[in-house]
């Protein structure tokens, strides 16, 4: 995305310099996506929502969640013991008895894979009132819609499907054998 703007910033300045020539076709602007013009939370939240109502198998819920940023730590001390080994840094959680997304700082509304951690717990908003046999059987599903929609950013999420699937499943981790 920034690397776009910079290319459409270069090339506007450029066009000003270079007369264009008689026959010559300049390419249109790039569309500029439904969260890229959004300029408060409601806003960027309902352009997820629209995005996840034409894909995602979860309804929409009456209400949305309440959004916060916070510090990595304070993230760290909600999610208390239910961590799963691959997220790595933990970017983003959400409270379903709270109804609230927490966002870790740093986290920028014009960055493409920060959105996408958010459309990830929007995710789990809407899986919320669903059963699932195990927290984590939410994972896959999020995580996949949010490679979908950073696809369509041109970006791909670097995560680490083995460990999405091996959370997904519900399985107990220390069996061992006797």
């Amino acid at each position: 995305m920034f690397r776009s703007r910079i290319a459409v910033a270069f090339a506007t300045a450029l066009a000003s310099f270079c007369p264009v020539l008689p026959g010559a076709e300049t390419a249109p602007p790039e569309p500029v996506a439904a969260w890229q013009q959004a300029d408060n939370m409601t806003t960027l939240i309902g352009s997820l929502e629209v995005w996840l109502d034409a894909r995602a198998e979860w309804p929409r819920r009456e209400t949305s969640p309440r959004v916060r940023l916070v510090s990595e730590w304070q993230a760290a001390a909600r999610q208390g013991g239910s961590a799963s080994f691959q997220r790595g840094r933990l970017r983003g959680l959400y409270d379903p008895e709270e109804a609230e997304i927490l966002l870790v700082l740093p986290w920028d509304p014009r960055n493409a894979v920060d959105v996408s951690v958010l459309l990830h717990e929007l995710t789990h908003h809407r899986q919320a009132p669903h059963h699932w046999y195990c927290r984590g059987a939410q994972e896959l599903p999020a995580y996949r819609l949010q490679d979908a929609w950073l696809a369509e950013q041109g970006y791909s999420l670097d995560v680490n499907w083995a460990a999405v699937v091996l959370d997904s499943g519900c399985t107990p981790r220390d069996i061992h054998p006797e």
